[in-house]
């Protein structure tokens, strides 16, 4: 791709995504009586030429992605599907934080969450499976870590949350710093100003904490094996 997008003279983006200026190809005089100029090769004869005699090397997949490349700068439909952005305005970026939620003995949690990579998903698609939410930059994702909400979150599980919720709003699952700790456990009000912290591995009992000590950072909606909590 590097060599074919050298030749062209575009950025390797304008092959993969057709994002940035077209290729400035040559242009030769024509034989129209009018004097216009036309180009003596197209992007696409190009791209076709190079895919024959130097694209033995690629892979199915390189070559299927500079096809649909050839086809759509030659005005044809694209047939393959190589890349398919979605519906405008229904996927979205939900960015996945560094952060190590325990469910178990608690973990320290970091000052500032490093974000380690983003997960393009359907906002649509979520709530037909049953996530309630407001607003989608509202979703975070984040990685359960221990044993002590097993079966329902199992060790290193990824969990969508919902970081506008920082107060118990009913018996759920929460994200929640306490006694400097953070931990991922179903929280249930007791009433007077308490909640007992609740594990679903029966081996770890439930204890009583003050509401008052009890820091929410978010509500988890979603375990990501479709595990709706």
């Amino acid at each position: 791709m590097s060599a074919i997008a050298a030749a062209l003279g575009v950025k390797i983006e304008w092959l993969q995504h057709g994002a940035g200026d077209d290729p400035l190809m040559p242009k030769t005089p024509s034989s129209d009586p009018v004097g216009t100029d036309s180009p003596a090769t197209s992007a696409a004869d190009i791209v076709r030429n190079m895919l024959a005699t130097q694209g033995k090397g690629l892979s199915d997949d390189a070559r299927r992605r500079l096809q649909a490349v050839a086809e759509a700068n030659d005005g044809g439909a694209l047939e393959i599907d190589y890349y398919r952005p979605g519906a405008v305005g229904d996927e979205v970026w939900i960015a996945h934080y560094d952060v190590r939620a325990a469910m178990g003995g608690g973990q320290i949690p970091h000052d500032y969450p490093e974000m380690l990579q983003d997960v393009r998903v359907s906002p649509q698609h979520l709530r037909e499976m049953g996530v309630e939410f407001k607003e989608h930059f509202h979703l975070k994702i984040v990685t359960g870590w221990g044993q002590s909400m097993a079966p329902t979150i199992k060790h290193r599980d990824p969990l969508l949350v919902d970081i506008s919720i920082r107060e118990f709003v009913g018996d759920g699952i929460y994200m929640f710093s306490w006694e400097g700790h953070l931990y991922i456990k179903r929280l249930q009000w007791m009433g007077d100003e308490q909640l007992s912290m609740i594990s679903d591995n029966p081996r770890h009992p439930p204890q009583t904490i003050r509401a008052e000590d009890t820091y929410i950072q978010a509500r988890v909606l979603l375990v990501w094996n479709a595990n709706l909590v």
